[in-house]
């Protein structure tokens, strides 16, 4: 009972691993299969036990067990094949035979055959090889120069195309794991862990790349090539580089003839009667810039756009050549048509904007170059030229003018900004060495209380100068953080305007108007306080006579603060130039800190609120600042 579980547990791990377990005894000649329960199944026959298998690899199994039972083995194997009438449909074992049992003599008496089903295994492999063989005709095949490079960048693979464009004799020449994708010239420029997906276009001269690891002169390259290829790195599902596929083609005779053809077209005013010829020869050229060849006809007042193979494509009226313009290109087009009209033998090169738009939904602009072809008598018969769609070097040249622009405003206001700065340091810097070397002179020591107050007053004022600088400089970069919180401003405003308001002159009248016995609003109030506080602090300075009047007003979630003031005011001019950095007033003296505006400005916008001012010079200045925020308790008194 026991061997029988045995056999049953090794029959059922037999059949998890996709194996079968068959015997056979020599002396009946007769195969028997371990069941699933570890019982043996029927006796077969040897014809019936090779119904089984395919014809071929009954003969190859047979000699097997006959030299083992002649003692001329110990074990053997073989791969066999399923009968089945379609190649699909055929099962593929491999099957190891060895002796079971023996005899007193030693003969085998019976021999034990282990089945192992790798159908699914040899399908796999029979794919993969497949591929290989695919890979290998795309490869060796392509029109296109292909080249692989192992993760290390050793080239491994060179197909006939690229060895024919690089005037290599064999592949062997260059997969002897010596040549290195830093030994390309075409891509040694590029680092191997920065491979990415991209279309790139070259132009080597050969002569750059004299050093011996490019090996140039073994290759015999010479003057310049002109290649355009695709990098295509291959990576695994981690990220990690697996190789990389480069597939290109020589492009220097395209590139060179392009370049004959330029200068050609330059002749055609003296060269009409071939012109037709040279239109077929430089016609695929063309196709590849994007040239479109066009006549016009004076006496039909015709314009016609050519197809590639110079016959007629699409015929415009003049009317319709007009309106295809844009509104401020059109008199052009009219002055341009006229001029044919009248026959004049100049040629015409004219950039225009039209009204039809790309894919990118910009308005292309066109290219014009015409030139005037001449009859037998040396009158204009026609003009004939060129067009080509050059929107995108005109956006570029539009965005490159406006970029210009803004290098130069900011390299003014930088160069403004460090002037200032550097006179504004140098003061209080002087005021410190000033008096700090009167300690080291004859002086009176009642007077070093003085000095002290002095150079106190000077670091002071020129620790404020770098905290401003270095707080400006975070909020122009963005870096400052807002947080709102639940304040009651009737309580903090009178507060915060005194703390703004601890430099006011002597006989000047202070008013602070703040209507609310609670408003409690959700707003960045240490920002807040920052701005009013500012903002006092430069009425103070600018009111020498009269009053100043803070007050603030909540209205549909906005606050406002409003100063006014009625100090020296500003002009027009000055008002332009408030919020500038270190902006002067008509005295020529700072405003405030030289920053204090500035920081005021920014740090509004930042916090989704607006500025506003209104000046009359001599009678003062007042400001408005709006600030969005949302009030949950608003009582007035």
């Amino acid at each position: 009972m026991d061997s029988k579980k045995q056999k049953a547990r090794l029959a059922m791990i037999l059949k998890t691993g996709r194996l079968r377990l068959w015997f056979y005894y020599p002396a009946k000649c007769h195969y028997c299969y371990l069941s699933e329960t570890g019982d043996y199944e029927r006796e077969y026959n040897p014809a019936e036990f090779c119904q089984q298998f395919h014809r071929d690899e009954i003969e190859k199994m047979s000699s097997i067990i006959y030299d083992i039972c002649d003692g001329k083995l110990e074990s053997g194997g073989l791969s066999m094949r399923s009968r089945a009438a379609k190649e699909s449909d055929c099962r593929h074992y491999e099957v190891s035979i060895s002796i079971a049992s023996r005899d007193a003599q030693g003969t085998p008496t019976s021999l034990m055959g282990i089945q192992h089903d790798v159908t699914e295994e040899y399908r796999r492999k029979k794919k993969i090889r497949q591929l290989l063989v695919r890979y290998h005709t795309i490869f060796n095949s392509s029109l296109l120069s292909m080249l692989f490079y192992d993760k290390n960048g050793v080239l491994t693979d060179i197909n006939e195309r690229a060895c024919k464009d690089f005037h290599v004799k064999s592949r062997e020449q260059v997969l002897d794991g010596s040549f290195l994708l830093e030994n390309n010239p075409f891509y040694s420029q590029i680092p191997l862990d920065k491979m990415e997906n991209s279309l790139t276009g070259s132009i080597i001269d050969f002569k750059d790349y004299q050093e011996d690891k490019y090996r140039i002169d073994e290759f015999k390259l010479r003057g310049k090539m002109y290649y355009e290829s695709t990098i295509n790195p291959i990576r695994n599902e981690q990220g990690e580089l697996e190789g990389v596929y480069m597939a290109g083609h020589d492009i220097s005779e395209m590139v060179n003839s392009f370049h004959r053809q330029q200068e050609g077209v330059k002749k055609l005013q003296q060269a009409t009667e071939s012109i037709w010829q040279y239109i077929t020869n430089i016609d695929y050229a063309l196709s590849v810039s994007g040239v479109q060849l066009v006549n016009y006809y004076p006496k039909a007042y015709s314009f016609e756009i050519l197809n590639r193979e110079a016959h007629s494509k699409l015929h415009l009226s003049q009317l319709r050549c007009i309106r295809l313009a844009t509104p401020r290109f059109r008199r052009t087009v009219n002055c341009l048509l006229n001029r044919m009209d009248h026959l004049t033998k100049h040629g015409i090169a004219q950039a225009i904007e039209t009204e039809i738009r790309d894919k990118k939904g910009r308005q292309i602009w066109l290219l014009f170059n015409m030139v005037p072809m001449l009859d037998d008598e040396g009158e204009v018969e026609r003009y004939f030229g060129t067009f080509r769609d050059i929107t995108d070097m005109v956006e570029t040249e539009q965005q490159l003018a406006v970029e210009t622009k803004k290098a130069q405003e900011t390299e003014l206001l930088k160069q403004t900004f460090l002037t200032n700065m550097s006179y504004e340091i140098r003061t209080p810097l002087n005021n410190i060495l000033g008096y700090a070397g009167l300690f080291t002179g004859e002086h009176d020591e009642k007077d070093e209380p003085v000095f002290m107050e002095q150079i106190n007053h000077s670091t002071q004022e020129l620790l404020r100068l770098v905290n401003d600088v270095l707080y400006i400089s975070r909020l122009e970069a963005h870096m400052e953080e807002y947080r709102k919180e639940i304040v009651d401003l009737a309580q903090t405003f009178d507060g915060q305007c005194q703390l703004g308001l601890t430099d006011i002159r002597p006989g000047v009248e202070v008013f602070i108007n703040q209507p609310y016995d609670s408003l409690v609003v959700n707003i960045d109030m240490s920002h807040v306080s920052m701005i009013i506080q500012r903002l006092c602090a430069v009425a103070c300075q600018l009111t020498t006579q009269g009053s100043i009047s803070v007050g603030c007003e909540y209205h549909r979630g906005e606050l406002t603060i409003r100063i006014e003031d009625t100090g020296m005011g500003f002009s027009e001019e000055e008002l332009s130039h408030l919020f500038e950095h270190f902006a002067r007033n008509a005295k020529g003296d700072i405003i405030g800190s030289g920053l204090d505006l500035p920081i005021v400005q920014l740090l509004t916008q930042q916090m989704g609120g607006s500025i506003d001012t209104q000046s009359d010079y001599g009678k003062g200045t007042s400001v408005w600042v709006s600030l969005p925020c949302t009030a949950s308790v608003l009582k007035r008194k």
